[in-house]
């Protein structure tokens, strides 16, 4: 039986209801999606935004600190016919690296003067007492660089100032990289440096002492610095 009209235009509200409920639920599902988008997607990409601006400023300066157990600052020091060699057990240092811009990074340097070692228990007490280091007065020797230049693909020259028994010396250390360059967690390096004159630093014995000893007035430096990134 045809519809009347009343009917029809029931069942026409009840399908327009129908639709509208349809439209009201995918819109709602529209906006959770839009909200959930909101919620999870953009704080992640801010963050991601932020980290990128941020990583060129991190890594262009890295710090690494002196590892005492794998580095040797050692010396040799001409005496008679043979060679007196000894070293510093105790010392402490920092390198700034700036990878982007070699000349702006950094070296210091702190040894402790009590802590040298020849193998003679007799002759380190000697260079400890006031008659050479004195160390009571003066038991720190240390370096701190003031240019830096780079030489080579991994070599370099530091420049910077020696401090030794009270006096201060301008000195020029040569560097070379020994470690891979796109190793990030430690770093190697073997340093030379001209002889060094005692008599710059007044580290002279007296005149017998010096006379019987036959000890050269130069000292060759030998050095083998390993540092880990600080965190």
């Amino acid at each position: 039986m045809p519809l009347c009209h009343s009917e029809r235009s029931e069942e026409s509200l009840i399908i327009s209801a129908q639709i509208a409920r349809g439209n009201r639920q995918r819109c709602f599902a529209s906006l959770n999606m839009t909200a959930s988008f909101m919620k999870n997607f953009l704080p992640n990409f801010v963050a991601a935004i932020v980290i990128v601006g941020l990583t060129p400023v991190a890594s262009a300066n890295e710090t690494y600190k002196f590892e005492p157990s794998g580095s040797t600052i050692g010396f040799a020091v001409h005496q008679f016919l043979g060679t007196t060699q000894g070293k510093f057990t105790r010392f402490s240092g920092k390198i700034d690296v700036d990878r982007e811009h070699p000349e702006n990074s950094s070296v210091t340097a702190q040894i402790d003067v009590r802590s040298i070692d020849t193998r003679i228990k007799k002759r380190d007490d000697h260079l400890r007492s006031s008659e050479f280091f004195n160390v009571e007065k003066f038991p720190q020797m240390t370096f701190k660089s003031r240019s830096v230049k780079r030489t080579g693909p991994q070599s370099g020259d530091i420049v910077g100032d020696l401090t030794m028994h009270g006096v201060t010396r301008p000195v020029t250390l040569h560097v070379k990289l020994v470690t891979p360059m796109n190793e990030t967690n430690r770093t190697r390096w073997a340093v030379t440096t001209d002889a060094i004159n005692r008599r710059d630093f007044n580290l002279l014995f007296a005149p017998a002492t010096q006379t019987v000893s036959g000890i050269s007035q130069t000292v060759a430096i030998n050095i083998e610095i390993e540092a880990k990134r600080a965190e």
